[in-house]
C-alpha cells in the first residue's frame, strides 16, 4: 500500500532546516526522529540559507510595503464595488 503524502507546515520547515544547518544531529538522526526524508531535509536546509540574507535585506521590507498598499488598494476597490452592488439592486427593486 502507498503512503499518503504529507504536506508540512512552513514553521515545521524552518525548524527542522534551522536545526539541520546548526549541525548537532545529523541529517540520519533528524530524518528518523521526524519522519522526512534526508534529501528533504538538505533541500529545505539550503532553502533556508540561500534565502536567509533576504530576510535581513531591504528588499523584503520593501516587498511587504508593497504588499501593504496593494492589499490596501484592493480592499478600497472592494468596498466600492459592494456599494456599487447594493445601489444596483436598489434600482432594480424600484423597476422590478
Amino acid at each position: 500500500m502507498t503512503k499518503k503524502r504529507q504536506h508540512r507546515s512552513a514553521e515545521f520547515k524552518f525548524r527542522l532546516a534551522l536545526e539541520a544547518a546548526k549541525e548537532q544531529k545529523t541529517l540520519s538522526q533528524l530524518a528518523s526522529e521526524y519522519e522526512v526524508h534526508p534529501t528533504q531535509i538538505t533541500q529545505w536546509k539550503k532553502q533556508l540559507l540561500d534565502g536567509g540574507s533576504s530576510l535581513f535585506g531591504r528588499q523584503h521590507v520593501r516587498e511587504q510595503q508593497a504588499q501593504t498598499a496593494r492589499e490596501a488598494e484592493l480592499f478600497e476597490q472592494i468596498g466600492r464595488l459592494q456599494m456599487e452592488l447594493a445601489w444596483v439592486k436598489k434600482k432594480v427593486d424600484r423597476f422590478g
